[in-house]
């Protein structure tokens, strides 16, 4: 009986750290699911804040509208003759869809070595300092999910020579993260996360 009760406890450990959260349009439930002793998404998310200054609901927003939450995630492949899977547009990846050279990067600036695209812990701590850059580099506030997304995606320099002005898709993709923030926040207020 206690074998069967270690094994049922196990299991409900490791189940979350599985698969792709459900209902990824209320944080609450994110959190929710992802509230483990070992795998603490929101514990996670609230030292990136802590460290860098840049709300749980707007790390939140980014990570969704990159990735859905899944850790596996890629762009899809591009199409040779029109139906022969090709190559992937670029090296972005996991989590926050980082590019190999910026997760280099941020390794690299950090001291965080070991540090995988496909892990949520890392992957909030990349997009926290991130958007710290994007504060330090280009002025943007840590709160400004619309402008915070403009730089992430654009890059630093992007941003900076203005990229994006001309960019409807891009903007668009801001102002559609900058809402998600907004509904994360008060999801957040609501069951008492805020």
């Amino acid at each position: 009986m206690k074998i069967r009760l270690v094994l049922l406890l196990m299991a409900g450990i490791l189940s979350g750290c599985a698969s792709t959260p459900t209902n990824t349009d209320n944080v609450c439930s994110v959190f929710d699911q992802r509230g483990g002793w070992f795998n603490n998404w929101y514990k996670y998310a609230k030292n990136t804040e802590k460290e860098y200054g840049v709300p749980v609901p707007v790390l939140m927003a980014t990570i969704y509208k990159e990735s859905g939450f899944n850790a596996k995630a890629k762009p899809p492949r591009t199409k040779l003759l029109g139906f022969i899977p090709w190559k992937r547009p670029s090296s972005a990846y996991g989590y926050p869809q980082a590019l190999d050279s910026t997760w280099d990067g941020y390794k690299k600036a950090t001291g965080r070595r070991g540090a995988d695209r496909d892990d949520f812990k890392d992957a909030v701590q990349f997009v926290g300092w991130y958007h710290y850059q994007s504060y330090k580099k280009n002025g943007v506030p840590r709160n400004d999910t619309y402008n915070l997304y403009l730089n992430y995606y654009a890059g630093h320099g992007g941003y900076a020579r203005g990229t994006w002005k001309n960019n409807q898709w891009m903007k668009g993709a801001a102002q559609r993260t900058a809402q998600m923030a907004n509904q994360y926040q008060q999801q957040m207020r609501g069951c008492g996360r805020g």
